[in-house]
């Protein structure tokens, strides 16, 4: 795959809708183009304990966010017809459709595929198919890990490496 967009998401709750930022990395002919993050307002509009734990945002950071319909039309321009990656798609791609679908957006048909999948089966060597290990184990150092635009990048690395044609 020599041209795709990775994404990743980061969640405010429980519930896959609550999208509270975003991180796209553009790749075109392996070469890494552009890049997007936007803080989101989440719904529904809570942080669980857990998740800030996870990425350190509060409501506080997304109270003057943007609703994602707000900045779809941007993210949607960036990502046209390319495939989506991600670590773990089964996640970002339901956070993906969950959001889109509590708008009542259409939800694009663009293939999904997953670095966490295809480098497990790669490298299964490694103790663990985490983001961080994986992105490591590929010379890629992710610096500010659960930041969406950070992982995204760390993503982008590991898929130009697992999904190298």
């Amino acid at each position: 795959m020599e041209s795709f967009v990775a994404i990743d998401f980061e969640t405010a709750n429980q519930y896959r809708s609550s999208v509270c930022s975003v991180g796209l990395v553009v790749v075109e002919n392996h070469v890494i183009t552009d890049s997007y993050y936007s803080l989101i307002k989440p719904i529904p509009d809570f942080y669980s304990y857990w998740n800030t734990q996870v990425h350190g945002l509060t409501s506080e950071d997304t109270a003057s966010a943007l609703f994602f319909p707000d900045i779809w039309q941007e993210m949607n321009a960036i990502i046209g017809d390319l495939p989506l990656v991600a670590h773990n798609s089964v996640f970002d791609e339901g956070c993906f459709k969950a959001v889109l679908a509590a708008y009542d957006l259409p939800i694009p048909n663009n293939p999904f595929y997953c670095t966490y999948r295809k480098a497990k089966k790669m490298f299964p060597e490694l103790p663990n198919h985490k983001l961080n290990t994986v992105s490591s184990y590929v010379g890629y150092n992710l610096k500010n890990h659960h930041n969406a635009l950070a992982d995204a990048e760390a993503c982008a690395f590991i898929a130009l490496e697992v999904f190298n044609d």
